[in-house]
């Protein structure tokens, strides 16, 4: 067993800062990288792209991503885990082989975890007595069967552990979870037992501060964040992790950024909803049990962590078509910009409602005037306000005559307006979320580790 361990984040999400990989991986000592890349609506992307190319249906960029770090990789160890597979890790799995032919390295063993994807077995899912019923407002999954684009549970970190088990040094996977690609590493190489739940929920609490990327370590920081340095230069953030489950955030020298408990505690609190209860596919991390140590010099040690046992179920992240979106804008100059700007609005309504145009939504932004803040913004007088308008509607055509609305507002609406480009706006489809949950027993991963 190794004495500790150290994780480094290497992607937040399907686009982020592309040189974070390299930074990670030479600027100084990691065992691992994890590359985190897809969120709900990823998952809709890139099966519509598969559904178009059977050879796609995963992230691109982990693929030249991987043709920049392979060498690093190779000759220093470094265990490579993501699951930019999406919904074809077997075709980010062999695009990553060509590359390491491509470059002449061998020896790469990559391991794909599967299982995830349960749209092809929808129907026997739902003949089998699995509702699946939306978190939200219980609408059962067979309402929108025909309409799915996407359907993924979100598997957690064993079949992770398992290739890492088998030899792999590079891990691709479909729909695990954010939190499974740290806390795998840990488990594999910490021998933890997966119903150790105080150090499983450990691992998942650093996982969670992995996730995002620079989240934890300065970017995006709502507190002093002018004083953080070489914001152009940020350093990804690195768990330094402890058999006994504890672990240091931390981050590369000579890097910019900051790690500290603010930023940290920042990042903690992302995206999660009752603290004592973290549900994960792996435990229930208690997030207020949490305990935060700033040892300074970018060096945050957590410890303390308890969790519970996991949940029977895993979730479903699940999308499917609902109709056309389409969005234009237009930019009122000063004097009177707000004014002239909801008069726009107001006239461009009317006119969509006299041609007997019906849509399920429509939304309008006044950027520069109350965009961000609604009703509890401040009323001052803007030097000009962008009204940003959207329609949603099942009806395509409706959607596309409101595209051709905008353009006549310039010379038959109210004066000082610009910032018309682009063209007619072009409907677009709605991808909807469907969240749901299914037991765990009618769902297997797969594991499968291959050479070259």
């Amino acid at each position: 067993m190794k004495s500790s361990i150290r994780i480094a984040s290497g992607q937040g999400f399907w686009g982020d800062l592309l040189s974070a990989p390299l930074m990670q991986v030479t600027k100084g000592q990691v065992d691992y990288i994890m590359l985190d890349y897809l969120a709900e609506v990823t998952m809709s992307i890139v099966q519509k792209q598969k559904l178009k190319n059977p050879a796609l249906g995963y992230a691109k960029d982990l693929v030249s991503t991987t043709e920049e770090i392979l060498p690093h990789l190779m000759e220093k160890g470094i265990t490579m885990i993501s699951n930019g597979g999406g919904v074809n890790p077997e075709a980010a799995r062999d695009a990553i082989f060509a590359v390491a032919k491509k470059l002449g390295i061998s020896g790469v063993k990559i391991g794909i975890v599967t299982g995830d994807n349960i749209l092809p077995r929808m129907d026997e899912l739902i003949a089998g007595g699995h509702a699946m019923k939306n978190m939200e407002d219980g609408t059962p999954i067979a309402d929108v069967k025909d309409k799915l684009l996407s359907a993924n549970v979100y598997l957690g970190a064993a079949g992770v552990v398992e290739a890492l088990r088998q030899g792999a040094n590079i891990v691709i996977t479909g729909r695990v979870t954010d939190t499974g690609l740290t806390l795998a590493p840990m488990i594999h190489e910490f021998g933890w037992s997966m119903d150790d739940w105080n150090k499983i929920a450990a691992g998942t609490v650093a996982g969670h501060i992995n996730e995002c990327g620079a989240q934890a370590s300065g970017g995006n920081f709502l507190g002093d964040w002018k004083s953080l340095p070489d914001m152009a230069n940020i350093g990804f953030p690195i768990i330094e992790a402890y058999p006994d489950g504890s672990f240091v955030v931390t981050k590369h020298e000579n890097t910019g950024g900051a790690v500290t408990r603010e930023t940290v505690s920042e990042q903690l609190l992302y995206e999660i909803g009752n603290p004592a209860e973290y549900i994960t596919p792996d435990c229930v991390a208690d997030f207020t049990t949490i305990q935060l140590e700033d040892q300074g010099n970018n060096r945050v040690r957590v410890f303390g962590i308890e969790g519970k046992p996991a949940t029977p179920f895993y979730k479903v992240s699940a999308s499917y078509a609902d109709g056309y979106v389409a969005f234009s804008s237009l930019t009122y100059s000063a004097p009177e910009a707000y004014i002239r700007a909801k008069a726009g609005d107001a006239i461009l309504r009317e006119r969509l409602k006299n041609l007997g145009l019906e849509f399920d939504e429509i939304r309008t932004e006044f950027i520069g005037m109350n965009a961000c803040h609604g009703p509890l913004a401040q009323q001052i007088e803007p030097n000009e306000v962008m009204m940003r308008i959207g329609v949603r509607s099942r009806d395509y055509a409706a959607v596309e005559r409101f595209g051709k609305e905008i353009a006549p507002l310039i010379l038959t609406g109210p004066p000082g307006v610009t910032g018309f480009a682009g063209g007619r706006p072009k409907p677009s489809e709605v991808v909807a979320y469907f969240p749901a949950l299914i037991s765990k027993e009618v769902v297997d991963f797969a594991v499968q580790v291959d050479e070259v």
